[in-house]
């Protein structure tokens, strides 16, 4: 009998939980084949991008919306460092409500759209936007869905040169409510495709992180049933460099899959302590998600031994790619840089909010079935931009 998270599929579909359990559990298989799918279309993405990446002065946006925005945040600073192009993050729902803070007209420019759906209006508006206000703008869409709004933009495209969709594999379309396989999808097809790697590191870390997914599916699953079965009213992620954005995605996936009882927020590592620290109370869980790198880890480091030694938080625990046999931290054990920890990270993050959501009684595919947050955002006007 199919099982997830040892629960039986019979016993999910009454707690209408199965399709967010078999979407979390499917990711190391899907990153597999997101690796192929992106390895099969190098040649037509190489001839794309050329143009772009012949000036290094391009601008490179990630853009989406919720878990699709917060997925850009944590890959940007990584992609800025290491290939010292011009990457940035911001959310669809911010381009839209002023495009002007965030398009440089006069600057040659890739929007890269992450979409599950790709029927969100904000998704369609900022790729309009980019193209009534960009002299030189191209569209690189991420998407996991083949019939979408995005992928019909394209279609009806007086220049199809300037666009390119990669649609990821079948079954990251999620379809529960929160984004689990999607997200990861996106976010990893970007790496390979933007990271500078040479095939032999893209073929070992991608099947490192799926083989540590593997095997975190297994044995984290009593930590996130215990810390699931506690009764805290705050969680709080922090992390620094992409982890900031990793710790924003995770702290969405509880307020979405608790539909709000748990009330949950995201910081810096350094940031914590200027005021949001009192959010820390003795109903909370915080956890930090550290670097491997050693200079970022002594911040780390720093702040998750103050927050245990304040012996103020219900609990404190930390995510680390380095073993070093320390009470309350879940090693990785694995010297991976930061880019590829993302990903077992993010599947502990989707385990706890999925836990988090049936112990409070919730249905993890649809946490709020009266209809006021749905999974495709509904009851967004968008107005023409004309500002001159």
């Amino acid at each position: 009998m199919q099982q997830y998270f040892n629960y039986s599929l019979d016993w999910l579909t009454q707690r209408n939980a199965q399709h967010t359990a078999k979407e979390i559990w499917q990711q190391p298989q899907i990153w597999r084949e997101v690796l192929e799918l992106i390895q099969q279309k190098q040649p037509e993405l190489q001839q794309f991008l050329q143009p772009i990446l012949a000036d290094a002065n391009s601008d490179i946006i990630l853009t989406g919306a919720g878990s699709s925005a917060f997925g850009g945040v944590a890959l940007a600073p990584w992609l800025r460092e290491h290939t010292h192009r011009n990457f940035f993050a911001y959310g669809t729902t911010e381009i839209v409500a002023d495009p002007l803070q965030y398009l440089r007209p006069n600057k040659k420019t890739l929007i890269i759209s992450f979409a599950r759906s790709g029927n969100s209006p904000e998704s369609v508006a900022t790729v309009q936007l980019a193209d009534q206000l960009v002299a030189d703008c191209y569209h690189l869409f991420i998407t996991c869905n083949p019939n979408s709004a995005l992928t019909q933009y394209a279609a009806n495209a007086n220049n199809s040169k300037r666009m390119f969709e990669l649609i990821m594999p079948e079954g990251t379309n999620d379809l529960s409510f929160a984004m689990t396989s999607s997200i990861s999808s996106m976010m990893l097809a970007t790496l390979l495709i933007f990271g500078h790697f040479d095939n032999q590191t893209t073929l070992n870390a991608v099947n490192k992180i799926a083989d540590i997914a593997e095997q975190k599916l297994i044995s984290w699953q009593d930590i996130t049933k215990q810390l699931a079965a506690k009764s805290h009213q705050r969680v709080i992620y922090v992390g620094s460099s992409c982890f900031t954005g990793l710790a924003q995605e995770s702290a969405l996936k509880i307020l979405e899959l608790t539909a709000g009882k748990i009330a949950s927020r995201f910081d810096s590592i350094l940031g914590l302590r200027h005021g949001p620290k009192f959010m820390v109370d003795k109903q909370s869980l915080v956890i930090c998600l550290c670097s491997n790198d050693a200079y970022i880890h002594k911040y780390d480091n720093d702040l998750f031994n103050e927050l245990v030694h304040d012996h103020i938080a219900t609990d404190v625990l930390a995510l680390s790619g380095k073993n070093n046999n320390t009470p309350n931290v879940l090693s990785i054990d694995s010297d991976l840089a930061d880019c590829w920890l993302l990903f077992p990270y993010l599947v502990f993050a989707q385990m706890l909010a999925f836990e988090k959501s049936l112990s409070c009684g919730l249905t993890p595919d649809n946490p709020c079935p009266t209809g006021e947050v749905n999974r495709v955002v509904k009851g967004v006007t968008i107005y023409p931009f004309n500002r001159v």
